[in-house]
């Protein structure tokens, strides 16, 4: 995984750094340096050209100063603006309107609430002029935990950030404020990131099978759906055979839901009630249960003890999710790996909380309260599991919201887990091929079927990765 550094463990990077005898003038120069060569990348080279560099206080202010020197020596016209100064407003905005490219060094990670009316100014002339801006470390106004911003923010067209990313460059809308992001090692010891961007290459071998290999060997069961609601069921378990799966029981409770599905790999079951399912689960490798199941209590009883005594490892999702109706105690009660899978109503449903504005914070929480890897669904998919080890995904966008997508992702967790993964790397593996598999459906008119038949070819980018 990349890494990813929250401002806190930024900052005591920092520190650990300058204690083992970086000075922080060393680090100022390469950081300014690093912010200076991705001015010059943008513009083409630099004679001739003018920049306009805002500088606040601290670190980044003195980052900045150090690129305007860089650029000065390179030929470029440059001016700085130092917000601790005071603005004269119609000489820097007319300094704003003639320069080529700006460079942002007002406000760093550390950043929380509003730009202050200097800072805020010079934010709305920056868009007003259409001038391309660099950003040291993050743009101004963007939450450096969350992405959160409160009033204005500047948008940049590249973001140097420097030693790791960090989460308010990867969530909305601080992603789309940071523009193209480039991550500058200045020499800080970033020890060992316990929170990473997931990487095609973290996802080499997920489906691996042994030349040996039978189809009981990664084996899933899905409970789900209902007599006449098949649908969410039937999603799941295709999804997982494509996602690795050598066979699939969709075991939907209620008289007659099998009957009502139409020939298809994947193998119907009714079952009379929920529990019923645990005279067949140890046969499978991994369990899924939820999609489609509806709230009756009396569904929802025997959900309960079935996510109890389940000897395998279990995901658990959608109406699964809800029939535990804020008690983790069935999760707790297991011997086995659990992922669960909510959206932000479900999870506040489980947790008695809402997610907030720190998803990294709200997933590693549920995590170590549960026992269980959260998978929590959204914006930036964020994987967390007890102890704090947590992925950020990248792929995926709006148009993966749509009825039954979530569904199909239990389903390639699922078909992951029963391939052999073992829950953190199925989880994140799972999100970052369902967001590429909406790539390759396409994201027009893009429906949960689509997603389906794009797991394969999803599959084989992993499975050949570019030399």
């Amino acid at each position: 995984m990349q890494p990813v550094l929250t401002p806190e463990q930024m900052a005591e990077a920092d520190r650990r750094t300058v204690a083992a005898g970086t000075p922080v003038e060393v680090l100022m120069e390469r950081a300014g340096r690093a912010v200076a060569w991705a001015v010059r990348r943008l513009c083409g080279g630099t004679y001739g050209e003018r920049a306009v560099v805002v500088c606040g206080k601290g670190n980044n202010g003195g980052d900045g100063l150090v690129a305007a020197r860089v650029l000065r020596g390179w030929g470029m016209h440059v001016d700085v603006l130092e917000l601790k100064d005071g603005l004269d407003r119609d000489r820097c905005q007319g300094q704003i309107q003639r320069a080529d490219v700006a460079v942002d060094a007002m406000f760093g990670t550390g950043f929380r609430g509003q730009l202050p009316e200097d800072a805020d100014w010079v934010s709305g002339q920056l868009s007003a002029a259409g001038v391309p801006v660099v950003a040291v470390d993050i743009p101004s106004g963007i939450d450096g935990l969350t992405g959160e911003m409160r009033g204005l923010s500047v948008r940049a067209e590249t973001t140097v950030t420097f030693a790791a990313l960090k989460p308010g460059l990867l969530f909305p809308p601080g992603d789309f404020s940071a523009g193209r992001i480039e991550v500058a090692d200045i020499g800080i010891d970033i020890g060992e990131p316990t929170i990473g961007v997931t990487e095609p290459d973290d996802l080499y071998g997920l489906t691996w099978r042994w030349p040996s290999a039978h189809k009981w060997e990664s084996g899933v069961m899905v409970v789900g759906g209902s007599a006449g609601m098949t649908g969410a069921a039937l999603m799941v378990s295709h999804a997982a055979m494509r996602a690795g799966a050598g066979i699939v029981w969709c075991c939907i409770p209620g008289p007659g839901g099998a009957v009502s599905t139409p020939p298809s790999e994947v193998i119907t079951k009714d079952l009379a009630e929920v529990t019923d399912a645990l005279e067949h689960v140890e046969r499978f490798r991994t369990l899924v249960v939820g999609p489609g199941l509806g709230r009756h209590e009396r569904i929802a009883a025997g959900v309960r003890e079935l996510v109890a005594k389940a000897p395998v490892p279990l995901v658990l999702d959608a109406d699964g999710l809800n029939a535990m109706a804020g008690d983790l105690s069935p999760l707790e009660a297991r011997s086995d790996a659990t992922i669960v899978t909510p959206h932000e109503g479900e999870y506040e449903r489980l947790a008695g909380a809402r997610v907030g504005d720190d998803r990294i914070a709200a997933a590693r929480g549920l995590a170590e309260r549960s026992g269980a890897i959260v998978l929590l669904k959204g914006p930036r998919t964020v994987v967390a599991e007890p102890g704090g080890r947590a992925a950020i995904n990248p792929t995926g966008g709006p148009w993966l919201a749509t009825a039954g997508t979530g569904d199909v992702l239990s389903g390639i967790v699922g078909g992951f887990v029963a391939s052999g993964a073992d829950a953190f790397r199925a989880a994140a593996g799972a999100a970052w091929v369902h967001g590429r598999a909406g790539d390759l459906a396409g994201h027009e008119g893009l429906i949960a079927r689509d997603l389906i038949a794009a797991i394969p070819p999803t599959l084989r980018e992993i499975a050949a990765p570019e030399d």
